[in-house]
């Protein structure tokens, strides 16, 4: 909305650089009513009120080169700011994409952690059913008493960290939260974190980015806009030339008898030049101002450049290694569930201890913990890869 609001400030700049080129009428009127002790020298009785009107327009024809530049300059601020409006929008998509991935994986945290807490208290019960049938010590039950408290911290803050995501994503959709709303917001996601295909190409990528990304747009119309004061500094050098028209009334001052009601009118027409010889260097300071802030923005528009290509190869090796974490992570949760059932088997027929399954239960945990956030990396990493890329975004023009 604030770019929207800046986006609509902007069209008043696109107004006033075309001003220059336009005709410009101006309508004016004085009305007197003078002592007559002023007025003095006429050879006639000369009225002590006196009124005039008229109406003109001036259009100019040459001002060194100012009036092309005005119109070149009106499309490239309405384009600039085209290019800055869309920036944002891009930036705001991003951060709304990454806070709903967050949510979803807060909220599969919150799975996570609660079966561990469920596995982790079957223990305790089948260890505290030993212990009532005398197969196995108390330290046993003590250890498994421990890890069950070890593991709820984990799962109350998983619990914290989903309604704090969701106070963010709901921030950042622009909700105005009822005030009887106190801890858990009732919003509730659709999607699941999923790891769907992407393939890129990175010499392609970096081409689209360079081509598309509404950044280096702006900056180019930046760079237009200087190139384009260039010319205004230097219109200083050169004369500037208009014609006017225009007509006019006034009443007679002069005439026998003396009547306010007797006006005189007409119309005139001409042209005029004016040229300044000598400034006292202010064009010269102009020009040398406007050089150097096109030289600025050349450089500002190349720097620009390399960032995003350093974007977008940062980019591009985030979502590999978060492509490769995730294919590292396929078979694991199963493997890990596995282990957990031998040890349980093992423990069961005396050949395994309790350490082992409390062992297997941290690991399976792990496991899923790491299996869910490299779900969460790769979709945000992908969105990530996909704004340095300007994949949203329309070819630029």
């Amino acid at each position: 909305l604030k770019a929207q609001n800046d986006l609509q400030a902007s069209h008043g700049l696109v107004i006033q650089a075309r001003a220059v080129a336009l005709p410009q009428v101006t309508a004016s009127g004085r009305y007197a009513d003078e002592e007559i002790t002023l007025i003095a020298g006429s050879p006639y009785p000369a009225p002590h009120q006196s009124w005039n009107g008229g109406i003109q327009i001036v259009q100019a024809i040459y001002e060194g080169g100012k009036l092309r530049a005005a119109i070149q300059a009106a499309d490239a601020t309405k384009q600039q700011a085209v290019a800055q409006y869309d920036t944002v929008v891009a930036d705001t998509l991003l951060a709304v994409r990454l806070a709903y991935y967050d949510t979803l994986l807060a909220e599969q945290q919150i799975t996570v952690h609660e079966a561990s807490v469920v596995l982790l208290q079957k223990e305790l019960e089948d260890q505290q059913h030993r212990l009532d049938a005398g197969t196995v010590p108390k330290f046993n039950v003590l250890r498994a008493e421990v890890a069950v408290a070890n593991e709820r911290p984990n799962l109350i803050r998983a619990k914290n960290q989903y309604r704090i995501a969701k106070n963010n994503l709901a921030n950042l959709l622009g909700y105005n939260l009822p005030r009887e709303v106190w801890e858990n917001i009732p919003l509730n996601l659709t999607d699941a974190l999923e790891a769907a295909p992407y393939e890129v190409n990175l010499p392609d990528a970096i081409q689209q980015a360079l081509t598309r990304r509404t950044e280096l747009t702006a900056l180019r119309k930046q760079v237009e806009l200087n190139q384009l004061n260039i010319i205004n500094a230097k219109s200083g050098y050169k004369p500037t030339v208009s014609v006017f028209a225009g007509y006019g009334w006034y009443n007679a001052q002069f005439t026998k008898p003396v009547e306010l009601d007797h006006d005189i009118n007409g119309w005139s027409a001409g042209a005029q030049m004016s040229w300044n010889i000598f400034d006292g260097m202010l064009t010269r300071g102009k020009v040398i101002q406007a050089n150097s802030q096109y030289a600025r923005a050349r450089t500002d528009l190349a720097d620009q450049s390399r960032q995003i290509e350093l974007a977008v190869r940062t980019a591009y090796s985030d979502f590999l290694e978060a492509k490769e974490v995730l294919d590292s992570q396929t078979k694991v949760q199963e493997e890990a569930e596995e282990a957990l059932r031998e040890a349980k088997a093992r423990a069961d027929a005396g050949t395994g201890t309790q350490l082992d399954v409390l062992d297997a239960e941290n690991s399976l945990t792990q496991a899923r913990t790491t299996q869910v956030q490299a779900l969460h990396d790769y979709t945000a990493t992908r969105a990530k890869l996909e704004r340095a890329i300007g994949a949203d975004l329309a070819p630029a023009k």
